[in-house]
């Protein structure tokens, strides 16, 4: 048996007003309930909710959720007139829903593009107020956190706490950094040159002193040597006295030995002396007397 029309267009009325009148806020959500644009109530409760059905209420969810925003390089001049080019970014969360609606009408790239220009400008007062130095290098901690408190304050009216901000590069612009690089290697070279003279001269003064240590050496070796021999021609000279004086005749018959030995050479001897002669008395005679020592008298 068919419905009625009546009956089923209120039937079909009564199913949508239902529908339309249940919505679900996830757990990474919260959401406003607004009528005709005007925010009645803030739902953070996850789980069903119920609202007016059909375009008598609306609703408008907001991520619950920290969120990341990155902010684009700008060039930042520091309080002693050092050009420097910043990337930073934030991790925010939406803790009063109520006002992000109110400030930004739920929109989050309307209410990111606010935080951005907030952001930008707390970050230039900040570091306008620092040195080089302090940023890159001794108080980048500190600087960091007064740029989070600066934030907070001025993201209250937003309905957005900051939870981290950070600088993530800070750099000088590239013509700077060229004009640095160049002159940090020019400085680097002078003091390599500086270095390889300073060598130089440290091995010329060594081997100066070497040299000098070697004449000085072979010097004193030459004298030692001298000495050395003075004495052993002395001490030679004087067992030779006492040779002669203790046995002349051996003693002129040892000379005559060696006299022969230096003379008398094998193949490379060239004498012309009478055998009578002086030189050969010990090759004519063994006790080295020549022939008129050796005729009888008389």
């Amino acid at each position: 048996m068919a419905m009625h029309p009546v009956l089923a267009g209120a039937a079909g009325i009564v199913i949508a007003a239902a529908a339309t009148s249940m919505f679900v806020v996830d757990q990474t959500q919260q959401a406003i309930v607004t009528q005709f644009g005007k925010p009645q109530r803030v739902v953070t409760k996850p789980g069903l909710h119920f609202k007016l059905p059909f375009f008598f209420e609306s609703v408008i969810q907001m991520d619950r959720r920290i969120l990341d925003l990155e902010s684009a390089s700008e060039e930042v001049i520091t309080s002693d007139q050092k050009r420097l080019v910043v990337d930073s970014f934030i991790r925010y969360q939406i803790d009063n829903p109520l006002q992000f609606f109110q400030a930004t009408s739920g929109s989050i790239i309307a209410g990111e593009d606010r935080l951005r220009t907030l952001l930008n400008s707390s970050v230039r007062r900040v570091l306008g107020e620092s040195s080089f130095v302090a940023l890159v290098k001794d108080e980048r901690s500190r600087l960091v956190q007064k740029v989070k408190e600066q934030l907070n304050r001025e993201t209250q009216a937003l309905g957005i706490a900051v939870i981290d901000v950070r600088i993530r590069r800070a750099d000088l612009p590239e013509q700077n950094s060229q004009a640095v690089f160049q002159r940090m290697q020019t400085e680097r070279q002078r003091e390599a040159a500086e270095y390889r003279a300073q060598g130089v001269e440290a091995a010329d003064r060594i081997r100066a002193k070497a040299d000098r240590d070697v004449v000085v050496i072979r010097a004193e070796a030459e004298r030692q040597a001298r000495e050395t021999l003075g004495t052993g021609d002395a001490e030679r000279a004087k067992i030779l006295a006492d040779a002669f004086g203790r046995d002349q005749e051996f003693f002129s018959f040892w000379r005559s030995m060696q006299a022969y030995e230096a003379g008398l050479k094998a193949n490379d001897t060239k004498l012309v002396i009478s055998p009578d002669s002086d030189f050969f008395k010990y090759l004519n005679d063994p006790r080295g007397r020549t022939k008129t020592e050796t005729k009888p008298t008389q």
